[in-house]
């Protein structure tokens, strides 16, 4: 995680604002009332000081935030081939523990390794703030190490008692979209996801799923849910994160302390970046936003990582997989093209 006084930290929310924020970042336990602070944690909620209070905050629409990186370059990366061998081992560790009944889906995570040629945090940020909806730019840049992203999932938008959430699972190439909207595997990946979200929130207050659509990226597609919670009594973000966090997109399912031990060990083993897939959010003016962390880059340095996940189920194939794998990691790759894009 970058330090606490990183230059810029920014998320682009639901209702078509950017939130910005200027180091020096000072880190608390819980944020302040009437204070904008973003919530920067690692995937197993473990961070004792995830709230980051900015020095400096501002708000503007995608455009003027695109615009003030309108001159910054790409940064030239150089990009290393993952070795599929340490991902076939986890995935017959899955298969294994899915016989058995441990899990009905989880979702391990490859990183995709390179190196920029000069210092690629400012260009890396400009490169994700060009994006624009229904992706959401994202990023916590510091000096020297740092992440940022646009992805296509919210974990929730809470504002007056109500609550808005997403299940976002099952992918594939824009050009099979026809026979993926009937693909029983993918369908069956993107139930697990929204009936789990849908139990965990029913005891809330009143619920309204919507119905599911296909979510187009360009280069991909995905299967979308909206799903919409009026609360019975105000809840604070933290408890609403702790509730959802990890949904069955990023996590296992069932989640129980030993799926989530084995999922941790996996993604340590494949050399995960620790927030990706993590909550990323920002508190301000009495509203409540968080993205999942994924279609990113983290970086240290020049060096660069570029995570991906799959969700396996029983009815999962190994070259299945691993081509989803390589699919979303090279739509972040066009997200350092000079053209804004939404793929």
């Amino acid at each position: 995680m970058p330090t606490t006084s990183a230059s810029m930290a920014w998320l682009a929310r639901p209702d078509g604002t950017v939130v910005v924020g200027h180091g020096p970042f000072e880190s608390a336990v819980s944020a302040p009332n009437g204070t904008t602070a973003f919530y920067v944690q690692d995937f197993t909620l473990t961070d004792p000081t995830p709230w980051k209070i900015p020095a400096r905050v501002e708000t503007m629409t995608p455009g003027e935030f695109a615009a003030r990186h309108e001159r910054i370059t790409q940064p030239v990366c150089r990009w290393d081939a993952p070795d599929a061998t340490p991902f076939s081992a986890v995935f017959q560790e899955i298969m294994a523990a899915m016989h058995v009944g441990l899990f009905e889906k989880t979702v391990p995570v490859v990183v995709e390794m390179g190196e920029a040629a000069s210092p690629p945090g400012p260009g890396l940020a400009a490169a994700m703030a060009r994006q624009s909806a229904p992706l959401m730019s994202y990023g916590f840049v510091g000096r020297d190490n740092g992440f940022a992203g646009a992805t296509p999932e919210l974990l929730i938008s809470y504002q007056d008692r109500g609550l808005q959430t997403m299940a976002l699972a099952g992918t594939a190439r824009h050009d099979d979209r026809d026979v993926f909207g009937v693909d029983d595997k993918e369908i069956r990946e993107h139930e697990y996801v929204a009936q789990t979200l849908v139990s965990k929130l029913t005891d809330l207050g009143t619920l309204r799923r919507h119905p599911r659509t296909i979510l187009d990226l360009g280069s991909i597609v995905h299967f979308l849910t909206f799903i919409d919670v009026g609360l019975d009594t105000p809840a604070c973000p933290e408890a609403l994160l702790k509730r959802l966090h990890p949904t069955p997109a990023l996590g296992p399912l069932p989640r129980t302390v030993e799926t989530l031990a084995k999922l941790l060990e996996w993604r340590d083993r494949l050399h995960c970046p620790p927030e990706f897939g993590a909550p990323f959010g920002v508190a301000h003016q009495d509203r409540f936003d968080a993205v999942v962390a994924i279609r990113g880059i983290w970086w240290q340095d020049r060096q660069l990582a570029l995570p991906a996940g799959c969700g396996i189920i029983e009815a999962s194939r190994l070259v299945n997989e691993w081509r989803e794998l390589r699919l979303k990691r090279e739509s972040v790759k066009r997200f350092l093209e000079r053209e804004p894009s939404t793929i």
